[in-house]
């Protein structure tokens, strides 16, 4: 569980490092918007086929690091096994729009695109800065 202290920084305008396994056991990390879910998830949007949720798909074990936008010495990281879901992507990606762009809907989406997928990851393994 994330620590109800540090849910902040997923509320913010903080970008994380998003940790896959590429074919080869290879890292591939990547920056990312981040959200959670009550605490419990740290949430991800992409689309399907780019490289990391073709990972997923493949190896679900993954890690993700934010930075304070405030205090870089005040992070939060976790990791964990991974699930896709298409359910809400739409919707959570213009969420994230909204608090990183002031958009109101995602500029991204076009028809080459895949449709989108939240990856959740469960907040089992969580390191802080403190």
């Amino acid at each position: 569980m994330i620590p109800e202290s540090y849910r902040g920084i997923f509320e913010s305008e903080a970008f994380a490092q998003f940790a896959t396994v590429m074919p080869d056991g290879g890292p591939h990390v990547t920056p990312v918007w981040v959200d959670h879910e009550d605490g419990e998830y740290v949430l991800v949007n992409t689309a399907r086929g780019r490289q990391k949720e073709r990972n997923v798909a493949r190896n679900p074990k993954v890690g993700i690091s934010v930075l304070d936008p405030d205090d870089p010495y005040r992070y939060v990281s976790v990791r964990g096994e991974a699930e896709l879901t298409e359910e809400g992507a739409d919707e959570h990606i213009d969420e994230l729009a909204r608090r990183y762009l002031d958009v109101d809907e995602y500029p991204g989406r076009d028809e080459e695109t895949g449709a989108r997928v939240v990856v959740r990851i469960p907040a089992d393994h969580v390191v802080t800065s403190e």
